[in-house]
């Protein structure tokens, strides 16, 4: 709900402006998760990761081809 409040200050801000504006917000999972990831971050405890070559290739592999 913060994402969404803050998009919709953002909207009346512009609004109260006259400005035209885009606004982007991600709105994903819940608050409950995400609060405790934050504190892990602030709090130092999170470890650096680096997901292996191979299996990013390995996923890409199984994703469908398009074109623009």
């Amino acid at each position: 709900s913060h994402a969404i409040r803050g998009a919709i200050d953002e909207a009346l801000l512009a609004k109260e402006e006259g400005k035209e504006k885009t606004i982007l917000f991600n709105l994903s999972g819940h608050g409950h998760v995400d609060m405790a990831a934050y504190d892990d971050y602030f709090a130092g405890k999170l470890t650096d990761y680096e997901y292996p070559e191979e299996a990013i290739k390995e996923s890409l592999a199984h994703l469908p081809k398009v074109s623009f």
